[in-house]
């Protein structure tokens, strides 16, 4: 998380001391692509950062819960946007997502066995609305929700093999809903917008190892996608 946020306090001040961020934070700027929002469809592409963790609910007091450390992920993807009205449009946001999660399990007596490193690539198809503020000069801040459909490309659904042998398992597909906000700075021949997203999983994602005794899966009731999504937008 710190790692997450220290990248939008550099991009921040970057673009707050470069020669033309006073093209952009000045109070009487020169209004760059001023009929740019007026296009009905215009589309864009992003590169960005995640971290990605898990929701556990168990169906007894854990005593000990399952304990898990992110880490800094890669995102990439294409961005189309429909403009619906003045100040809201429908945005498509498809994108490749890799992360990965170290789950410890403290029940596991095994010392080496506690540690499952989820290594996962996400194709994320994201179909999300933004509301746009009234644009003053060259910002324009807005906010962003919906939902989303993801592919676990590393998910082993179909892997015969659980936990007892090393496989930690998660269901291919999985639903999500988002909600965030971000700032459009428009330049001269282009519109850059930072943003920062959260993501959370609706459905229960774990595959239960073999044995109802498993110190791995046997007391999780249910294992959700909980996300940070930092993406730099280019239209």
């Amino acid at each position: 998380m710190k790692k997450l946020f220290l990248y939008i306090a550099f991009l921040t001040g970057f673009l707050s001391h470069a020669q033309f961020g006073t093209q952009i934070f000045s109070k009487d700027p020169i209004i760059n692509l001023e009929n740019f929002d007026k296009q009905r469809i215009h589309w864009g592409y992003f590169l960005g950062f995640n971290s990605y963790g898990f929701k556990f609910d168990y169906k007894n007091n854990p005593g000990k819960d399952i304990q898990f450390k992110g880490t800094t992920g890669f995102n990439v993807g294409l961005v189309g946007n429909l403009r619906l009205f003045e100040y809201l449009d429908l945005r498509f946001e498809p994108g490749l997502y890799y992360t990965q999660r170290n789950l410890t399990f403290p029940t596991v007596e095994d010392e080496f066995e506690r540690l499952r490193e989820v290594k996962s690539t996400y194709i994320h198809f994201p179909l999300l609305l933004k509301f746009s503020a009234l644009r003053t000069g060259n910002v324009r801040p807005y906010l962003v929700g919906g939902f989303s459909r993801s592919l676990n490309l590393g998910s082993n659904e179909q892997s015969k093999e659980d936990n007892m042998t090393g496989t930690f398992r998660m269901k291919r597909w999985t639903n999500n809903y988002e909600i965030g906000f971000g700032i459009d700075l428009y330049f001269e021949y282009f519109k850059f917008s930072p943003s920062i997203r959260g993501v959370f999983g609706l459905d229960d994602e774990l595959i239960r190892d073999k044995s109802p005794d498993s110190p791995y899966t046997g007391n999780v009731g249910a294992m959700k996608t909980r996300a940070i999504l930092i993406n730099f937008t280019f239209h």
